[in-house]
């Protein structure tokens, strides 16, 4: 994003640095002289300045959950990594609040898997159309019959471009969708991530303070997650949880690239408003190298 030329970016991560953080963040130099008692938002933004001395580049201090909906106001888009179900709901409803949109996303690493969720609310965007497809808009938006576009707010222009609108659900909304009303074939890591997230909530960790010693309780929330849901066990695989708590906190520097190369062409396209964007949820895993969207809207927001 500071390489594209965005006008400004705050950070705002007041951990230290660790092992774990040297081996998958290379913003920040391995020299302990250089980093020993800085946060992590200090030691990047002074390498993201470097990068592109064109964009304004900032450190804001304090507790996030904290700020009133007020300090929304001046951003265009919020990004949200390392914070409990909690803090994501909190500042997501708050972003929604605001008199201009406020663009939200919330993204995970763990470790071998990853996920990101984005709420654009009601969101106007210009789709270009190829020269195999101008003549016909409804085949261009054919993703209207799945429920994902409004259609009377789409109108094909002159200049082989077409004006679309979708509207996103909030992650609250999102995350409550029944599982059995969900599109067939969801990402395994969809519910493997609810499961870790509702264990974290209830235990009181923050994300990441998981081990393989925590199996047994694991298991037992998803059994009680899936009756709940009229969901069989097989759908979240001991395996992929196995994986995810092994990490804990650890995050695989591939998978860190990949996220982060989608999400910065996510928000540089909810900021410019050209090109398609994702909805709702993006979720990567080595084990298959796939890249999945998955669309968890209801009804009234699809």
């Amino acid at each position: 994003m500071v390489l594209a030329g965005i006008g400004s970016l705050t950070l705002m991560d007041d951990r230290s640095v660790t092992e774990d953080v040297l081996q998958s963040n290379f913003l920040i130099p391995p020299d302990e002289a250089y980093y020993s008692g800085r946060s992590l938002d200090e030691l990047c933004c002074e390498s993201l300045k470097d990068f592109n001395p064109m964009v304004r580049v900032s450190v804001e201090k304090g507790d996030l959950s904290q700020f009133d909906g007020e300090f929304f106001d001046k951003f265009d888009a919020v990004v949200l990594s390392c914070c409990s179900l909690k803090t994501k709901k909190a500042i997501n409803e708050k972003c929604r609040r605001r008199p201009r949109r406020v663009a939200f996303y919330a993204i995970e690493c763990r470790d071998s898997c990853g996920e990101i969720f984005v709420d654009l609310q009601k969101y106007t965007y210009i789709q270009v159309m190829s020269s195999y497809v101008a003549p016909c808009l409804d085949y261009i938006l054919d993703c209207y019959k799945h429920g994902c576009l409004d259609t009377s707010d789409a109108s094909k222009k002159s200049d082989g471009t077409a004006e679309c609108q979708l509207n996103y659900p909030s992650l609250e909304e999102a995350i409550s969708i029944a599982w059995r009303d969900l599109p067939r074939k969801v990402s395994k890591v969809y519910f493997a991530m609810r499961v870790i997230e509702r264990f974290e909530l209830s235990e009181g960790r923050n994300p990441g303070e998981t081990s393989i010693s925590d199996l047994p309780l694991i298991l037992k929330m998803r059994k009680e997650l899936c009756d709940a849901q009229s969901l069989g066990e097989s759908y979240i695989p001991t395996s992929l949880l196995e994986r995810i708590l092994a990490a804990g906190g650890k995050e695989h520097p591939p998978v860190c690239a990949i996220l982060g190369g989608v999400l910065g062409q996510e928000v540089i396209k909810a900021i410019s408003g050209k090109g398609d964007p994702l909805k709702n949820f993006f979720y990567f895993d080595t084990a298959d190298g796939k890249g999945i969207i998955e669309d968890m809207s209801n009804s009234s927001t699809s």
